[in-house]
């Protein structure tokens, strides 16, 4: 059996498990981590009433935060410490008040110190609701504070 430091899924979870207590920002849209891998993460969010714009639908604000999470995750889960250097979206469909919006990352393409990540997120009915791609950047520490 492979040890902590080699398994990458274990890796993953231990710097989601560093992450997460300080993500007070996610924590506020009540966002739950789902599934954390190596170069990937799930994450979803219930549209609550506070999230919705002047038509009713959830305001595209909470749509790209969900995204920028899983990417944030995914994007940490080699235990390198990374930021955004930069996002887009594209609204497909509304989501509307009580639908539960999950955001599922992936890299496609790493360079360097930069990565290229797909975020696709869908509804309960699993139609795409928006489409996120956003660029790494490392930076030069780690995520997990370091050991012993």
């Amino acid at each position: 059996a492979m040890n902590d430091k080699t398994d990458p899924r274990i890796l993953a979870e231990q710097c989601a498990q560093a992450m997460w207590p300080n993500d007070r920002a996610t924590h506020s849209m009540a966002i739950r981590l789902e599934s954390i891998d190596e170069d990937r993460a799930v994450m979803s969010m219930e549209v609550r009433d506070n999230m919705l714009n002047g038509y009713g639908m959830c305001h595209g604000g909470y749509i790209f935060s969900l995204a920028d999470d899983a990417f944030a995750y995914a994007t940490n889960s080699r235990n390198q410490a990374s930021v955004a250097s930069h996002c887009s979206i594209d609204f497909i469909r509304p989501a509307y008040g009580g639908e539960t919006l999950t955001a599922r990352a992936e890299l496609l393409h790493r360079t360097g110190r930069s990565g290229l990540y797909d975020v696709m997120v869908t509804n309960d009915k699993g139609e795409a609701v928006a489409h996120f791609r956003g660029r790494s950047s490392r930076l030069n520490k780690p995520v997990l504070p370091e050991s012993e």
